[in-house]
């Protein structure tokens, strides 16, 4: 096992064990011949496969990608299509800005940065990975979990006016399996009885595994957000809606497939008769809630919500304090 990812971070990301298998893979292995097909998942594919002349440096690259995905929850090379994905890794721009990459060491982005190093002869070996003191036993890894960004974008879901959190279900429910690998195994890790849904007591568990300090009161709190319907238990999607990262809800076609879901009669407009539609739905109807919602996105003053407000309402910050009380 790698000793720079402890027992718990293991067991809430499975893939670990793929990245320690792929690692001594390629430590294993002796150079051999150039290969020219191209083969893998378009998120972990080396850009010098891409180039169709690549041969077992490749393993670390994907390696890294896994080790990304760890760290971050999200894959450090994404788009909207294939072509677009492998576009973005020939370009090999890294974000390590967005959260939770400020909290995260420096020693484990130095090493991320390494194994996704463009030129495969300049990409840290699998014998120097292992010896990197991020992963080494007497290393400087921290022995803490790893701080995860599903804590914060819960808080912020929590932050959210009730359309915006009715918009992100729609759009959680039209992503791939692709896109939501890393959030379902979480899911699946939480919901300890195999009920298809999160109590309030496995949240609790589930967030103190990855290293949550909330008080009972505060995870109430995320519970009662997270719990759209508000039938007592998230589900695969609320948790999905809940916990997804912020490039999933900015994409165009997401955007405009959740307009349309409230936009019934296709006017170009959310009224207030659609919005009380939708929100009844849900049990979020009441009057008083739904004026707050208009007035607050309805930018225009014309009674109802129009696709630029709406997407102004989707892609900016929280629109309640974040902060749990």
């Amino acid at each position: 096992m790698i000793s720079g990812l402890d027992d718990l971070t293991v067991k809430i990301f499975p893939c670990a064990w793929s990245m320690a298998r792929v690692l001594h893979y390629a430590h294993s292995i002796k150079p051999s011949k150039v290969y020219r097909d191209i083969v893998g998942s378009a998120y972990y594919v080396a850009p010098e496969v891409l180039r169709r002349n690549y041969g077992k440096e490749i393993d670390i690259w994907s390696a890294g990608v896994i080790l990304y995905i760890l760290l971050s929850g999200v894959p450090p090379f994404w788009a909207e299509s294939e072509k677009g994905i492998f576009d973005a890794i020939l370009q090999g721009e890294i974000d390590f800005e967005s959260a939770p990459w400020p909290t995260i060491s420096f020693s484990a982005k130095d090493l991320v940065r390494r194994m996704l190093t463009q030129d495969p002869k300049k990409r840290i070996t699998s014998a120097e990975v292992l010896d990197h003191p991020w992963i080494r036993e007497d290393g400087n890894a921290s022995d803490r979990p790893i701080d995860s960004a599903v804590l914060s974008r819960m808080k912020q879901f929590r932050a959210m006016n009730k359309l915006k959190k009715m918009a992100l279900k729609v759009i959680a429910e039209s992503l791939s399996e692709d896109e939501i690998k890393g959030l379902k195994q979480m899911f699946t890790n939480m919901d300890t009885d195999n009920s298809g849904t999160i109590t309030y007591e496995e949240l609790k568990t589930g967030l103190a595994r990855l290293g949550s300090k909330l008080s009972e009161t505060e995870v109430k709190q995320l519970m009662d957000a997270a719990d759209v319907d508000g039938n007592g238990t998230i589900d695969y999607i609320e948790f999905i809606t809940a916990t997804m990262h912020r490039h999933k809800l900015e994409r165009d076609e997401h955007l405009y497939k959740a307009f349309q879901y409230f936009d019934k009669d296709s006017s170009g407009y959310i009224t207030r008769d659609e919005l009380e539609s939708a929100m009844e739905k849900y049990g979020m109807g009441d009057a008083a809630t739904i004026k707050e919602i208009i007035s607050e996105v309805d930018t225009d003053n014309d009674g109802r919500i129009n696709y630029e407000e709406f997407c102004a309402m989707m892609r900016g910050g929280p629109q309640q304090p974040v902060k749990l009380v």
